[in-house]
C-alpha cells in the first residue's frame, strides 16, 4: 500500500530528494523511505534521521535536457499526466 501511495507521487523508496522545513531555510538532501500517518512523506536525512515532511516542502532529482540534474518541486510532478512504465520498473 505504501509503495502504490509512493508510486501516486511519483517516488520510489530509496529515490534522491531535498527539502527544507520551512520556507527560506536551505535545502538538505534526503531520500524517501515511505508514508507517514498524517500523510506527509517519511524520510532519512543525510545523518539519516527520520523525518516528516509535507509534499509541498520536497524536491526531486530529474534528469534535465542535457543530462544534468535539475530539481523539480513534487507538487508538479503529481500534476503531471500519468505516464506508463515503459521497462516494468515500477
Amino acid at each position: 500500500m505504501v509503495d502504490t501511495w509512493l508510486r501516486s507521487l511519483g517516488l520510489k523508496p530509496g529515490a534522491e530528494i531535498r527539502f527544507r522545513r520551512q520556507d527560506g531555510e536551505r535545502w538538505m538532501p534526503g531520500k524517501v523511505m515511505g508514508r507517514e500517518a498524517d500523510g506527509s512523506v517519511d524520510l532519512r536525512d543525510a545523518r539519516g534521521r527520520s523525518r516528516a515532511i509535507p509534499v509541498e516542502s520536497i524536491e526531486v532529482a530529474e534528469r534535465g535536457p542535457r543530462g544534468g540534474r535539475v530539481w523539480t518541486p513534487l507538487p508538479d510532478i503529481v500534476e503531471r499526466a500519468e505516464q506508463l512504465d515503459l521497462f516494468g520498473d515500477a
